[in-house]
């Protein structure tokens, strides 16, 4: 089944998000009560939308006995659709039916998980990436989001950074950029950021990225 492509939440109502259920210590499979909560939430006529939207990729035999969000999950769970480091399919489920309050939860709860440690840019890519960093942190100013949005944030990441420092601009493009490389773990390279300044026609900010990478392969400052 194909889903609307397109950035998640662009253009849509931030509801504020509540707190993640069984995100905090001691407490149950983080997931599985991450899947509970939106279940809770979920009306009768958004589930029926659900399996609509899913019949092509779980099939009518196992969706018609579903009735309730948490066996509709269970299935995909067991699909391997649904996984900890896997949201993608539930994230597109939720912003087609219009919950973007629990598209938000999810949103929150891929940003509490752990980064696996390989799943991060090696030792060399992790200096590059700081320093690039806080060249952008230094030049990018007013056109933060701008910048993040050709990098394929997230408007709701964008907002909450946007309501967590209200007043304080170089720390919202500091968040927003970490918030960056943590999101894209292994994949995060200064390649890209200068690919999007350039995107953006921030070129001097791009060339300022090039300059100070070029001096840290020398070993200049």
């Amino acid at each position: 089944m194909d889903f609307p492509s397109g950035r998640l939440g662009w253009g849509d109502e931030i509801r504020p998000a509540r707190p993640v259920p069984g995100a905090g210590p001691g407490a149950l499979d983080p997931l599985r009560s991450l899947l509970h909560s939106i279940s809770s939430h979920l009306s009768d006529k958004e589930l029926s939308d659900l399996k609509f939207l899913l019949r092509d990729k779980i099939g009518k035999r196992k969706l018609d006995p579903v009735q309730s969000g948490q066996g509709l999950f269970s299935i995909l769970m067991e699909q391997r659709e649904i996984a900890r480091d896997n949201l993608e399919l539930l994230k597109k489920l939720l912003q087609h039916i219009k919950r973007q309050d629990l598209l938000s939860d999810v949103v929150q709860f891929e940003e509490q998980q752990p980064p696996a440690p390989n799943d991060q840019p090696d030792e060399h890519e992790e200096r590059r990436l700081e320093a690039a960093i806080g060249v952008i942190c230094d030049y990018v100013g007013r056109d933060w989001k701008r910048l993040m949005r050709a990098l394929g944030m997230p408007e709701v990441k964008l907002d909450k950074i946007e309501a967590a420092y209200p007043f304080q601009l170089d720390e919202k493009v500091f968040q927003a950029l970490r918030g960056w490389k943590k999101w894209m773990g292994k994949d995060a390279e200064v390649a890209e950021l200068i690919k999007a300044l350039r995107g953006c026609r921030l070129n001097f900010v791009a060339d300022k990225v090039e300059e100070k990478i070029s001096q840290l392969n020398t070993g200049t400052r």
